[in-house]
Parts: C-alpha cells; structure tokens; sequence
C-alpha cells in the first residue's frame, strides 16, 4: 500500500551535509513521458517531432513563440506539477495507478538527487488538490514536523511489497571530458563538432520542467505574503543558453499584487488597501526578501543553506534545493534583468548558428579558465554571450539584428520602459527578416578568434545597440556596454591581465584552426582536430612557453653578461695585483 506524506524539514547537520555534497552528487534523469490518450498534450507532442535535421537534433529546440507566451505556458504547466520523494524500489505502474485516482496524469519523469524523485504533472489543476486532501503530515519520533502544506511530498510503503526491478535512470549531466573529446573527434566536421557540444550540454525539456516547477513551489510560499505574486525563472533557465549544471535566477514579481487594485473602481470610489510605507524602493525590497528569506530556511521544505544578502547593488536570497539539487538566487525589483533573458532569448530564435557558436564559446573560456563560477576579474558567460552576439551584427550581411534595429520594428504593445531606461524591442519574432547570410560554423568559429584577437580593446567598446565600434568613455580594460543600463559597463570586473590572456588565447587558437590541414584527420587516428584542439588545456602552454623561453634567454644573457664583467674584474684585479708585486720586487 502506498502512502503520500508531506515533506518535514531538514535538521541543521543533514543541511551542511548536503550542501557540501550538493555539486558532488550525479544528477540522474529518467524519462517517463505517458501522455493522456487524446489530450491535447498528446497531439501537441505529436505535431512537435523534429521534421528536419534528425542527426543533430538541436534545431527543434530553437524557441518560436513569445517570450511571455512560453513562460505563462510553463507556469501553468508547473501549477499542475506535484514533486514526490519516492523509495528506492517502488513499481512505476502501481505508482501511476495509485496517482492516478486524483485524475489523469499528462506525462512524468523519475530523476536521482539525494534519492529517487518523480515530477508528476496532471491534466487538471485540480488533481493536485486532491492529492493534497489525502496526504499527511509525517510524525516523527525525535522531532516535531512543521504542518506546512506544498506540492513536495514524500511516498512511503506501509507493506513491504516483493522486490520490485530498479528504475534505469540516464545521465542528464554534460558528458565528462574525455567523453566529449571522444564525440568531437569522431565529428565530421567543425559544424559537426559545435551542433553536438550544443547537443550534449543545452538544458533538456525535463531539467528545464524542473527549473520552472522549483520556481512554482517556491512561489507558493511567497503566496502566503502576496497572494498574487509571480516567481519567474530569468537568466540562463530561460534565455536559451543555459547548460545542464547552471544556477536558478529567481525574480519576484510584486506587479499584479501592486496593480490589483487599479481594477476594482466603482463610481466615485476607490477603496485601498492600508499598507507599511518605508522611505525607499531599495529597503521595501531589503524587508520583503528578508521575510521570504526566514520563509525559506524555516519553513520551505527541502530549502537548505540560506543566505540573505541584502546589501549587495541588487538584494537577493541565496539557498540550495535539495531535491532539484540547483542552486537558487532570489531577487525581486529585477524587472531589467527579465528583459535581458528575452533579448537573449530572441537572438538565440533567430538563427540556429547564434546557439551553436555561443556554447562552443563559452566551452572554450571554460576550458582555458578565462570563466569562473567565483566571482572575480575573469570574464563572465554573459559578457562572452554579448561579445559573440556584436560578432554576428559585424559579418556582412549581419546575421543578426542590433537592438536600435529591432526597437524602430517595435509597436505600441512592445513599449517598455523600466526605471527610466527604454527597454523597447520588438517581441513578435515573425515580424524580424532573417539573415541572408549563408556563413559556416566553422568560417564563423575562425574569425570570432580572429576579430578579438586583434580588436583594439584599449580604445574601442562593444555596443549591441548599434552593432559598431566606439571610443570607451572609461580606462577599463574592457568595457561592453549594458543593451539597456547605457550607462553601465557589464564588464567592468575585467582586468587587464585576464583580458590580456583572452587575446592572447584567441591569436593562437585562431593559428591553430587556420594551420590544420582542410581535410579532417582518419577517425582512426583519434587525434584531437578542430574544436577538439583548441580546447586541449596545453593549448595555451605553447604560448606561455615560448614567453618562458624568452624570459630565460633574456635572464640567461644578463647572467652571462654578469658573469663576464665579474670574470673581467678579476682577471683586472689579479694583473693589478701582479704589477704591484713586479713593483715592489724592483
């Protein structure tokens, strides 16, 4: 017999546990998609299958709709969405079955994170209640269970069953480095070698339900305070560019609970409601993470490690969820970084290259450590993202639109403003003209290296919003100017070492590109080519020996030069002192 508890929390030991365990721990997937036999989720899935490039099979995860249209979707998808802890060993038709009382399951998925998981979404809202209305909350022995009601809960067995056949899970994380020199080495071509690093590292449709289902139970904890708020995903979670592994940016979006009233005027009256007023926007935020953030640590089921870091320029709640295994940031009055996620977000549904080039990138920095998921002087992901995007807005034709471009095709609906910055563009992505630009991966892989290699960093800026060059305002080392924050440079932590190295990394990985020979090595030799080579961490060594080399040459000669006007001196010392004694003999 099968029973649904409600999560308890986590004692304070299991919490530093986990979150030292957190990263260490092999996230596993297991996809279990049942549709309902003629719903519209079935029909939907069925009108979805790829209908071109079945080799790469990325093409069909290029983003047509609204940026909005996709996120209410999601939403609507997870408010529909239960999270089960789940033993072991359990049967997966029974499971089904017992579920499937509260009504009909559109589709499912088993994944591995600290214990076995199902993600259970239901054809109707109200199922979830249902099954809500049945669960209980757990007794404990030793501890007293916090009765707080979510849609995280936790399967137990009442009877011991027979063994039942282990679920088979598969690996959802990136593929490990030897595994991913293997795919690149037995590519076709560098074109190849880009579509299936995209492949193997963008977010998969389960890992991407997941991130907006933990977006969704957390909402429903900020709910208890604001009723009509909304927790959206922003970031790499949405905009495309996300790789399996990366963090959860959270944005809490007060507007409708705000707004609410506007709507409910009746003749000569306007009731509203009494309210706390505090001098600033920026501490009404402080009070109300702050809240959210005791929430969480006390309260949120499978929350662990919360931080409140409330003084840094944009307040946020930092915290791991353990069944997810993500790392989450919680930030509210962040409506500009939103906007960017769809920017990005657009550029990525425009052409299939912008993708391609952007992970193989980003690959690269990572693999010569130009990126770091510490903060510091190293550049970040986003700044290579604009980087690659002002690439593509120079090639002739452009292959994408600059953001001035795509605010003149903007319409009333499409006028944004935030904080006194215009943050207009046009979100309809079947009125942007596509690029006649026929270029390669490869022809673009070269010249990216090749531009940067030797643009002229020390007086020039990178500017999206009009696809040219121009005069840096500041002495930073590299300044890329924010789409929408004119005023800001996104790259201003850059120093000029780090900057020196990325150059430095991009002439050599541009020669070693162009020296290969045109046609690829025998896949018999299994020698990294292509992609594959630059990749290789001895890269940068060459250059760094060759600098060594010269370094010691120049030490070498000042030793020699040393030791010649010391072996000078004494044999001038020694004659010296021989003429003194023929002197004093005479």
């Amino acid at each position: 017999m099968l029973l649904i508890m409600a999560v308890p929390g986590v004692g304070l030991l299991t919490r530093l546990h986990l979150c030292a365990q957190r990263r260490t721990r092999v996230q596993r997937l297991i996809v279990r998609l049942l549709s309902c036999p003629g719903t519209v989720a079935e029909d939907l899935r069925r009108d979805e299958q790829p209908s071109g490039s079945v080799e790469t099979g990325f093409e069909d995860k290029i983003p047509r709709k609204r940026f909005s249209e996709m996120q209410n979707e999601r939403r609507e998808q997870a408010q529909r969405t239960v999270l089960i802890h789940c033993p072991e060993k359990i049967s997966e038709n029974k499971f089904l079955k017992y579920l499937s009382q509260h009504g009909p399951i559109n589709n499912h998925f088993f994944y591995e994170s600290f214990g076995l998981y199902a993600v259970v979404e239901f054809c109707r809202k109200e199922s979830v209640g249902s099954l809500q209305n049945g669960t209980e909350t757990p007794n404990m022995a030793m501890e007293t269970a916090i009765p707080f009601r979510s849609r995280f809960l936790s399967l137990k067995l009442k009877n011991q069953t027979s063994k039942q056949p282990c679920i088979q899970s598969s690996n959802q994380l990136p593929p490990s480095n030897r595994k991913l020199f293997e795919l690149l080495c037995y590519a076709e071509s560098i074109d190849d070698q880009l579509n299936t690093l995209l492949k193997e590292f963008q977010l998969t449709e389960e890992n991407t339900k997941l991130r907006y289902l933990t977006c969704s139970l957390i909402e429903d904890i900020a709910a208890a305070y604001f009723p009509d708020c909304v927790v959206r995903p922003f970031g790499s979670s949405v905009n495309t560019f996300g790789k399996l592994g990366c963090d959860l940016d959270m944005f809490l979006d007060l507007d409708e609970t705000r707004n609410l009233s506007t709507h409910k005027t009746s003749g000569n009256y306007l009731m509203e409601f009494q309210v706390k007023n505090v001098p600033s926007e920026r501490i009404a935020t402080q009070k109300i993470l702050s809240v959210i953030g005791e929430c969480l640590d006390h309260f949120g089921p499978g929350c662990v490690g919360v931080q409140k870091i409330l003084n840094a320029r944009c307040p946020l709640v930092r915290f791991s969820h353990q069944a997810s295994g993500f790392q989450c940031d919680l930030t509210t009055n962040n409506k500009i970084a939103l906007t960017s996620s769809e920017l990005l977000y657009i550029y990525g549904a425009l052409d299939s290259r912008v993708r391609a080039l952007v992970f193989g990138i980003r690959c690269w920095a990572r693999a010569h450590s130009l990126t770091s998921s510490i903060p510091g002087a190293w550049i970040t992901n986003f700044s290579l993202t604009m980087m690659v995007i002002f690439f593509l807005q120079r090639r002739s034709p452009p292959i994408l639109p600059t953001l001035d471009s795509l605010k003149t095709l903007a319409d009333a609906e499409d006028k944004c403003i935030i904080e006194g910055n215009n943050c207009t563009f046009v979100r309809d992505l079947n009125r942007i003209k596509p690029s006649g630009n026929t270029e390669t991966l490869e022809l673009l892989l070269k010249e990216f290296f090749e531009y940067f290699g030797n643009f002229a960093f020390n007086k020039n800026s990178i500017n999206i919003r009009q696809g040219r060059e121009q005069n840096k305002p500041d002495s930073s080392p590299l300044y890329i100017q924010n789409p929408f924050e004119t005023s800001l440079n996104i790259s201003k932590n850059v120093s000029q070492s780090q900057l020196q190295k990325f150059v430095d990394l991009a002439q050599e990985s541009a020669w070693i590109l162009q020296q290969e020979d045109t046609h690829q090595p025998s896949v018999s030799s299994n020698q990294p080519w292509g992609l594959a080579a630059i990749l290789l961490p001895s890269v940068p060594h060459r250059g760094s020996l060759t600098k060594k080399k010269r370094k010691r040459s120049a030490n070498e000669r000042v030793k020699n030069l040393l030791e010649s006007l010391k072996s000078n001196r004494t044999a001038n010392f020694t004659e010296t002192n021989e003429k003194r004694t023929i002197s004093t003999q005479t």
